[in-house]
């Protein structure tokens, strides 16, 4: 059976165009601009090099910054022109209080203000493109599942949420699974006719959600088949952490070995080096600035929580062993009087000043201390209190995994997860946390410290 591919953009593909042809659509109509109206304010030519490379930069961080490259939110135009206006207007706030590398600003201010439309209006024509094409349901990636003990209605509903353009829309049962209980819009595939859906139904890939001891010898001659023929054949887990940047922890069986081989970077001396070295610039750095907010917490504290400004409290660090973490205090006092609890995402233990200030991470600057001291690195997995350590290790598998690195103070479960507040969110914490810990090198450190920045600009903060 010849097999021709559908056109469809892999996650990190879609991230490359949206960075690409953002910088060529500003470049574009920067050129635009100055080839038909009298632009002097910024050229591009060899002699001015430096003036697009800094323009690019400081483009490139606040994309970031601002969730650009977030896919959900570029498949949407209001989401997207919210995030255009706001990064072209830091990114220009920027270039142009930057001495020596950039234009001496123009006698006519007009010329900042077409500056500043013009890299808009380029990037919002191509914004609207990608949605129009690239987005495009045309341009999904149609998966069929192969599974038995797994549930299906979990799987496509997760590979989508992590991925709008990857569609489940098959399954190949392989067990006693009723077909009433699975979603009506997903096809059910017989193995006999397993060739001939994948044709009638532009499959782009199969993926198998399913023990090999599960796949039949039919099944498994249909997929050699296909396998011989190059087509995608991928296992459940493998996709589901490359999509949703999480280990699926829950679906790991005994030879968990082949699902953690935890990064180098671990045991990497020169990278452990390189990280204590910045940890304490960073912790030096803040603990002193935040002197400047000190009177106003002090203030905030004084009218708003009524007591104590911090707290202390035992917390689980690396390889298990307690060390005590300090923080401002957020909560009304004898909050945990009836033994501990989770926090709420609306606790109303939280007093109102108190909510101010997680929300904009401030509570969480005391623990520079801890960073000083090593008990905490800047960026790692959230430490937990023992008692919630000891009930989560008794309900989740590989929970103690999480210990294997020093705590931070903000993390990968941190700027992708959501709020935790039961054991169902700490197991989705985890596969976060276990991701990090399996591909933890300097690139993700500094992709989370800009994901932390988005956190207290959008007022995220847990």
């Amino acid at each position: 059976m010849p097999w021709i591919p559908k056109i469809h953009f892999e996650i990190s593909e879609r991230k490359i165009l949206l960075r690409i042809f953002d910088l060529l659509f500003i470049f574009l109509m920067l050129a635009l601009l100055g080839g038909v109206f009298q632009f002097d304010y910024f050229k591009i030519n060899s002699e001015r090099w430096e003036w697009a490379l800094v323009l690019a930069i400081y483009y490139s961080i606040f994309a970031v910054i601002f969730e650009m490259y977030d896919l959900q939110k570029a498949a949407s135009f209001q989401s997207t022109l919210q995030n255009v206006v706001l990064t072209v207007s830091v990114t220009v706030l920027f270039f142009i209080l930057t001495p020596f590398f950039t234009p001496v600003l123009p006698e006519n201010r007009l010329q900042i203000v077409y500056f500043y439309f013009a890299i808009v209006i380029g990037l919002l024509i191509w914004r609207y493109a990608y949605i129009s094409f690239v987005s495009a349901p045309r341009f999904n990636k149609r998966i069929l599942i192969v599974g038995n003990s797994f549930d299906i209605n979990l799987i496509a509903d997760n590979l989508h949420v992590a991925d709008p353009n990857y569609r489940v829309i098959g399954y190949v049962n392989t067990d006693a699974i009723k077909q009433e209980a699975l979603d009506r819009r997903l096809k059910a595939i017989e193995v006999n006719d397993l060739l001939k859906s994948i044709v009638r139904y532009s499959v782009s890939e199969i993926v198998v959600a399913s023990p090999s001891k599960g796949v039949g010898v039919d099944l498994y001659n249909q997929l050699m088949i296909l396998l011989g023929q190059g087509f995608p054949i991928r296992e459940y887990t493998q996709v589901y952490e490359e999509i949703t940047h999480r280990v699926p922890v829950q679906h790991v069986e005994r030879d968990f070995y082949k699902y953690f081989p935890f990064s180098r970077s671990n045991k990497n001396r020169f990278y452990l080096a390189i990280s204590r070295f910045f940890n304490v610039i960073f912790a030096a750095v803040v603990l002193v600035a935040s002197l400047v907010l000190l009177p106003l917490v002090l203030l905030g504290n004084f009218i708003g929580n009524r007591g104590a400004l911090l707290y202390t409290q035992e917390r689980v660090g690396l390889n298990g062993k307690l060390f005590t973490i300090i923080k401002l205090r957020t909560m009304v006092k004898n909050a945990e009087s009836n033994g501990a609890q989770w926090a709420q995402k609306e606790d109303s233990r939280i007093t109102p000043f108190g909510k101010i200030l997680r929300n904009l991470r401030i509570d969480e600057i005391p623990q520079c201390i801890n960073i000083l001291r090593g008990d905490m690195s800047l960026i790692g997995p959230r430490p937990e209190r023992p008692v919630f350590v000891k009930e989560l290790s008794e309900k989740i598998a590989f929970y103690d995994i999480r210990h294997v690195v020093k705590p931070g103070l903000t993390g990968w479960a941190q700027v992708c997860g959501r709020y935790v507040n039961s054991v169902d969110d700490s197991l989705e914490k985890l596969q976060y946390d276990l991701f990090y810990i399996k591909h933890r090198n300097l690139f993700l450190d500094l992709n989370i410290l800009l994901k932390t920045i988005s956190t207290v600009v959008y007022y995220r903060g847990q």
